[in-house]
């Protein structure tokens, strides 16, 4: 893949509730942000919803079915398909990047909503090779960026580098009543994020859990954070911009970030 010289950005989504796969309101605007995109050789991501050690590589062939990590939806949430191709040489090329730096190992693990929500609207086509990778438990924040440093040659090799959370995911304090006002803790934390993450200031984000105000009651576990680290490690130097802003259910932020 070392032939191929377009450098493409890294990106964080807010992936939301499952269910916004099924909102044309959202998907627009996750379309909108796909077509604004270089296209990408392969897409390579890291989920909140597969946090396993040591790092792990998923499915490597076509993914013909999906990991439905939820339970109680609508049926039609069960149907939904996104039978990308595999990406076997993109997985190759990410075992020997991270192989200096942590202990990697390979599953034939699915790919789980927090990916295949966006993607769905981003490349509908599911025509752009797809492989994703876990985020340990175990690390710390400033190994998660490590990872992401690790990973930042494939930019180069017009891989995206795709990480999927919620910069804020208070799901005690979810609501599904229309116009609820969004929580002050909610906004300030949200902002915080957007703050460091524009100011470039990585040891910042990396120590969201002393700095950010009220960290714990914006993200009670933390692993819909975490992903934005690998993201950020990626990313260096490199611009931010915010394609889509905003809350769902009243306590979940819906920010998306552009690095480069």
């Amino acid at each position: 893949m070392s032939d191929h010289t377009l450098r493409m950005p890294v990106g964080f989504v807010g992936h939301g509730n499952p269910m916004s796969v099924l909102d044309q309101a959202k998907g627009e605007l996750w379309a909108e942000w796909g077509a604004s995109l270089p296209r990408p050789r392969a897409i390579l991501t890291v989920s909140a919803h597969w946090e396993d050690s040591p790092v792990t590589i998923g499915r490597v062939i076509r993914h013909q079915g999906l990991l439905y990590d939820f339970y109680g939806f609508p049926e039609e949430m069960y149907r939904l398909q996104y039978p990308a191709p595999g990406a076997p040489e993109l997985a190759d090329r990410v075992a020997g990047l991270l192989a200096p730096l942590v202990h990697v190992v390979r599953s034939d693990r699915a790919v789980d909503h927090g990916a295949w929500v966006p993607l769905l609207h981003m490349w509908p086509e599911a025509d752009v090779p797809l492989l994703q990778i876990s985020m340990p438990r175990h690390m710390t924040e400033e190994e998660l960026y490590s990872v992401g440093v690790a990973l930042a040659p494939l930019r180069d090799e017009a891989v995206f580098i795709f990480a999927t959370g919620n910069l804020v995911h208070d799901l005690r304090g979810v609501s599904f009543l229309e116009d609820e006002p969004i929580p002050g803790h909610v906004l300030e934390f949200d902002r915080w994020v957007a703050d460091v993450l524009s100011a470039k200031d990585h040891d910042g984000l990396a120590a969201w859990r002393e700095r950010a105000p009220d960290p714990r009651r914006a993200h009670p576990t933390p692993e819909h954070f975490r992903p934005i680290l690998v993201a950020a490690g990626a990313a260096g130097g490199d611009e931010v911009s915010f394609p889509i802003e905003g809350f769902e259910n009243r306590t979940v932020s819906r920010r998306c970030v552009r690095f480069g």
